[in-house]
């Protein structure tokens, strides 16, 4: 069947060819979930509110609690993953189009991206993450060759956690009113300190980036005087500097979910050549399991990121019923029968297995740092 490039936001219309030449119907799996494609504003409103909720009061707690005390780290434990929770709807707003749920876009920026400093802009170039012609290469920002790379580049992967909140706070303090001042620098941040990414590697091009949005300048600068303002206070002593240490330990261990849960998203065999969107769906992965661990690293309809490849649009709380509907009515040679993981050990484990046993792992790790 013919296959077409499509709308990143959307879903395909043609069918798409699976690993192995395996043929998959786009078509045939739409018509089995095609009711599920409505957003209900109230199912986002009330995650949101709640889990925004139980974030401030934990974070209250855990800044009001005796310094590394039981209580404080008991506070720590719940504030980090409700964190990661209500953060994630960054990914879900950058799936959204038009004028949907335009109030909740707002709402969240301004409870939740500049306070974390994780605006939405910073985030649209996810769309690449779904693009036929950057999915899986260096121009994914969300993509490294893990799984055909040597372990050691794993090692290095996990390693970025710990320089994420410090690069966060140096991006909007210093680089931020820098680069209104330095027109060259300004390219560069546009292009390198300008995507919340996983790849390194990634530039984002700097012609899709519309630098005179109004809302984009108006966040990036609401996080610089956000962040100018909390370091006067560190400074003149306002703030005691033992605060900025445990805040940037509970960032670390709210980051470190996420880059748990990003192993869990993907094979990462792909050595940097385009992929079909059935190539695209056969290298991810569906976590099928209900166990704690996977409601923690997997929220908001993120373990399913194999459906959600296929059908980048629908809105996460449909996400569930999807996938038993594709599970029981697709046929039984089906590539997507064969995306689902137990649970996050699997995953990892074929992850780790397909990176000692790469052939051409140094060739790999060459050519993503060549391009």
């Amino acid at each position: 069947m013919a296959q077409v490039s499509i709308d990143p936001r959307q879903e395909p219309r043609t069918a798409p060819t699976g690993a192995g030449g395996a043929e998959f119907s786009v078509e045939q799996a739409r018509r089995i979930v095609a009711d599920l494609f409505e957003y209900k504003p109230l199912v986002y409103w009330a995650d949101f509110l709640i889990t925004s909720t139980v974030l401030y009061g934990g974070l209250w707690i855990f800044l009001t609690a005796p310094d590394f005390s039981l209580l404080q780290l008991l506070a720590a434990l719940v504030t980090g993953p409700a964190i990661f929770r209500v953060g994630t709807f960054i990914h879900e707003i950058v799936h959204m189009t038009g004028r949907e749920l335009l109030g909740f876009r707002a709402a969240w920026n301004i409870v939740i991206g500049i306070p974390f400093l994780m605006i939405s802009p910073m985030y649209a170039n996810h769309l690449d993450h779904h693009s036929v012609a950057r999915y899986g290469t260096p121009q994914d920002g969300e993509y490294v060759p893990l799984g055909a790379a040597p372990p050691s580049e794993l090692v290095k992967y996990i390693l970025q956690v710990p320089l994420l909140p410090i690069f966060a706070v140096l991006r909007f303090l210093v680089v931020t009113p820098l680069s209104y001042l330095i027109p060259p620098l300004r390219r560069w941040t546009l292009e390198r300190a300008s995507s919340y990414v996983s790849n390194p590697y990634y530039r984002r091009p700097v012609e899709e980036r519309a630098e005179s949005q109004v809302v984009w300048r108006l966040l990036e600068f609401a996080c610089f005087v956000y962040v100018a303002i909390a370091a006067w206070a560190f400074v003149t002593g306002l703030l005691p500097w033992v605060i900025l240490l445990e805040l940037y330990l509970l960032m670390c261990y709210t980051l470190a979910l996420n880059w748990l849960r990003n192993l869990g998203a993907h094979r990462y065999t792909n050595g940097g050549d385009p992929m079909t969107h059935g190539e695209q769906l056969a290298d991810s992965i569906n976590i099928v399991g209900q166990t704690w661990l996977t409601a923690v690293i997997f929220p908001v309809g993120l373990r399913y990121h194999a459906l959600h490849h296929l059908f980048p649009a629908m809105p996460y709380h449909n996400l569930g019923e999807a996938h038993r509907r594709l599970s029981e009515q697709l046929p039984p040679d089906s590539v997507y029968h064969h995306v689902n993981f137990r649970n996050f050990a699997e995953a990892m484990g074929t992850l780790v297995r397909g990176s000692m046993a790469s052939r051409d792992a140094g060739h790999v790790v060459t050519r993503w740092r060549s391009v």
